[in-house]
């Protein structure tokens, strides 16, 4: 295992050294935060892709062809769907808007007042997406170093919460793109192909495996139908997606770019279902769905391919787990804090100085909310369960007034308010009916969450004119651009 170990120590190293010369490059909050707003196609492209295809896509997409075959995919699959519908329908549209997070938008579109409740909830989101990406270095570096399960969320979340501090979305961006780059050498051009001869080619693993697992919908219609309200609808609204977005160049790039990373994504998808059916053959009797991708790596692969398809699941699992951190950091500065504190929202003061107290300021809130997160990490053992409650809440409190205020002009601050506090509370009140991992809390709570904001809406004055006016403005790109924002995009 040498070898596999020395790939994994230089690929760590590396991580800190981007981040080190990332440091370098965030010099004002728009640096920081959105990378300048000015990535080009390529690493745009590459570091959407990344934030998205974390160790869920990885471990358990592998670990879901296991169980079920080829029908296994529809969980990342889905993923991949609200990549591309975001994309193409509003993604540039939320680009022009040059705001920060989520919660600013809905200020925006509302006038102020909805956004308070919206980043609490986001907050709750982002810090759980962070906590269970956290958790799963324990799986990786128990493969590579038989490492305990505390020792290896410390080393792995340090040094995520190390680049991502220190250089903020620049670093981030630097290194998901290297992680981009592993992830598809080490698992669509290694592990594929190798598992797939490993099991005997497609005709052995028809000839082993039920017909069941090459049946498209094996995993069964009501499963798809949650993956795409859960998944789909949460790649839609969810802060770490939107600040990926802010940092597009362009509209175009926001556009064309995320549709060429949602297209990856299903492929990724498709991928890790074959991988985890080609395990089925050759490890039909494994404790755990989860297992089968590390023991597919352990047991199969060379020498030196070993260490790079681990490195692989280790760039997945950072991609997501830095990209949660910032977001999850962002909110709680922006949306929480310095409400808290009385902080005039979107002030227009341009002094470097000040610029640089609030790059100070953001960086000490990921630091914290990274110790937070590794702390939480280590106390949490139910991952699935961890996550279910986080999206469950993020779609099921934020999606209607969200959308509903991209979509509908008529829906108020009112029926926005509502809407998050029945849609939450009715989400939380059914899982603990139900269960948490019940199906029944996503469906009642969107319903009751739809039905209160058009009710509410309806009933309470319409929006000022002059919010809305100013609203079709930033909608539009007409508002002007910090200076920060205007350099020519990177490619």
């Amino acid at each position: 295992m040498a070898v596999d170990y020395t790939v994994i120590v230089v690929y760590l190293v590396g991580m800190l050294a981007v981040g080190w010369w990332g440091m370098r490059r965030a010099k004002s909050k728009s640096e920081f935060l959105v990378a300048g707003r000015r990535l080009g196609p390529t690493m745009y492209s590459g570091t959407m892709a990344a934030i998205v295809l974390g160790g869920a896509s990885t471990i358990g997409g592998v670990g879901l062809g296991y169980q079920y075959g080829l029908s296994g995919a529809w969980m990342v699959f889905t993923i991949g769907l609200g990549l591309l519908a975001l994309s193409v329908f509003f993604s540039a549209r939320i680009a022009r808007l040059k705001v920060y997070t989520v919660s600013e938008m809905l200020d925006l579109r509302y006038g102020g007042r909805a956004g308070v409740i919206s980043g609490v909830v986001m907050w709750a989101y982002t810090l759980m997406l962070a906590v269970t990406s956290t958790i799963a270095y324990a799986t990786i570096f128990d493969v590579l170093f038989d490492m305990n399960r505390t020792v290896a969320i410390i080393l792995g979340g340090s040094i995520v919460v190390a680049y991502s501090t220190l250089g903020g979305m620049w670093s981030i961006t630097l290194t998901d793109m290297v992680q981009f780059v592993v992830k598809t050498i080490g698992v669509l051009l290694l592990l594929l192909p190798i598992a797939v001869v490993k099991a005997g080619g497609f005709s052995e693993m028809k000839a082993q495996l039920p017909t069941e697992y090459f049946d498209p919908l094996g995993i069964g219609g009501e499963t798809i139908f949650t993956y795409v309200l859960i998944y789909t609808f949460g790649m839609l609204i969810g802060q770490d997606i939107w600040q990926r977005v802010f940092t597009a160049g362009s509209d175009r790039t926001a556009k064309w770019g995320g549709t060429v990373a949602g297209t990856y994504c299903l492929v990724y998808a498709l991928a890790g279902a074959v991988i985890g059916t080609a395990a089925k053959v050759l490890y039909p009797k494994l404790g755990s769905p989860d297992d089968a991708f590390a023991t597919i790596v352990k047991d199969e692969l060379p020498m030196g391919v070993r260490g790079l398809v681990l490195a692989a699941a280790l760039a997945a699992v950072m991609s997501t787990s830095s990209g949660a951190l910032i977001a999850c950091a962002t909110v709680a500065n922006n949306d929480i804090w310095s409400r808290l504190r009385g902080a005039v929202a979107g002030s227009t003061s341009g002094a470097s100085d000040e610029e640089r107290d609030e790059v100070r300021g953001n960086r000490a809130f990921i630091l914290i909310m990274g110790l937070a997160v590794i702390c939480t990490a280590i106390a949490l053992n139910n991952v699935v369960e961890a996550l279910t409650v986080a999206y469950n809440l993020l779609v099921g409190g934020l999606l209607v007034p969200i959308l509903g205020g991209l979509l509908w002009k008529r829906g108020t601050a009112q029926g926005a308010l509502a809407a998050v506090a029945v849609g939450g509370l009715a989400v939380i009140g059914l899982m603990a009916s139900y269960g948490i991992l019940a199906n029944e809390p996503i469906y009642y709570g969107l319903l009751s969450s739809l039905a209160v904001y058009v009710i509410v809406s309806l009933a309470t004055p319409a929006t000022d004119p002059a919010v809305l006016a100013a609203w079709r403005e930033r909608l539009a790109g007409r508002t002007p651009e910090p200076v920060s924002d205007s350099v020519p995009a990177h490619q």
